[in-house]
């Protein structure tokens, strides 16, 4: 990825806030088939190992549990806020017309070493903690006691956990930092008149 340097983003917690702000990651491998991705929500916790673990899990019948072999090299990319910025939104513009259209975004390619887990004990934490996660907003979370522990048991045979090792953390946030403060809060403005409120608050403190 092409990372200048003021859009780099290095900071931990901003790279974790990312990820768990926008969970859904694109898995992408390599095999002899050649490139694949697949997209799958994570779990991540940043205090294991050098750089962080990433948990998921997979259908069984997904192939890429089996194509990818132990240890292989992966990468899993979390996008973030996103969106169109128009030029029209600088207010410089409109004094010397030298502006033109860009997309600002905040994205983060983890990189690391794929472990498939099999374990039924593995593979009922992955579930139940992504459970927690997503179920906490609602006024009664579902959770896996909901369910007959038969149909579970079921259901979690049909499934394969994977743990990637993360080996590094690259980010990038392009927020209009390269743009003068007025124009990056004009466009913020607009943005958040438009309902892109997570762009917009990101792109008034972008550092």
């Amino acid at each position: 990825m092409y990372v200048p340097a003021h859009f780099a983003e290095t900071r931990p917690e901003e790279l974790t806030r990312i990820i768990r702000a926008h969970p859904l990651g694109m898995l992408v491998t390599h095999d002899a088939q050649g490139l694949d991705a697949n997209h799958l929500p994570f779990e991540f916790d940043p205090g294991a190992g050098t750089h962080g673990v990433l948990t998921a899990h997979v259908a069984r019948a997904n192939p890429v549990w089996r194509q990818c072999g132990e240890g292989a090299d992966v990468m899993v990319v979390f996008r973030g806020a996103e969106g169109y910025i128009s030029p029209n939104w600088y207010p410089s513009k409109h004094e010397a017309h030298r502006q033109v259209p860009t997309w600002n975004y905040e994205v983060v390619h983890a990189h690391g070493r794929l472990t498939v887990r099999e374990d039924e004990k593995f593979v009922r934490g992955i579930v139940a903690r992504l459970t927690r996660t997503h179920e906490g907003g609602e006024p009664r979370p579902w959770k896996i006691g909901d369910s007959a522990a038969e149909f579970i048991d079921e259901m979690l045979k049909a499934i394969v956990g994977i743990e990637i090792a993360v080996t590094a953390l690259v980010g990038k946030r392009k927020l209009s930092q390269n743009k003068e403060p007025r124009d990056r809060l004009g466009a913020s403005e607009v943005l958040a008149e438009r309902g892109q409120a997570e762009l917009a608050q990101n792109m008034r403190a972008p550092h």
